[in-house]
């Protein structure tokens, strides 16, 4: 299985679906299904029935996957595709717009 480009903890852009142009912070990465999870996007409503953990139920509001090809990763504020190269004898991204090591 390849590595993903996508990471826990990146900021990602938004480039296609309802939430198109949103920025996030990714909080899991599926990548067996290659979904992401961003804070705030991608919002469905779930109608819980009461629980121990939850006494109430209600509608809760969650964040849903969403395919990793539909976000782009940010690096300095640009939305910017994510590539891999040899530093030494360690392999680390790198953003293709400006060359540099993201990690």
């Amino acid at each position: 299985m390849s590595t993903m480009k996508i990471k826990k903890g990146d900021t990602v852009k938004v480039i296609a679906g309802k939430d198109k142009d949103k920025e996030g912070k990714v909080l899991s990465v599926d990548s067996k299904n290659s979904k992401v999870v961003v804070e705030g996007i991608n919002m469905v409503t779930k109608h819980a029935k009461p629980s121990a953990a939850n006494q109430n139920g209600g509608i809760i509001q969650k964040e849903a996957p969403m395919d990793i090809s539909n976000v782009m990763y940010l690096h300095k504020g640009k939305a910017t595709r994510v590539g891999f190269k040899m530093d030494g004898d360690k392999k680390v991204r790198f953003a293709k717009t400006t060359g540099e090591v993201i990690d």
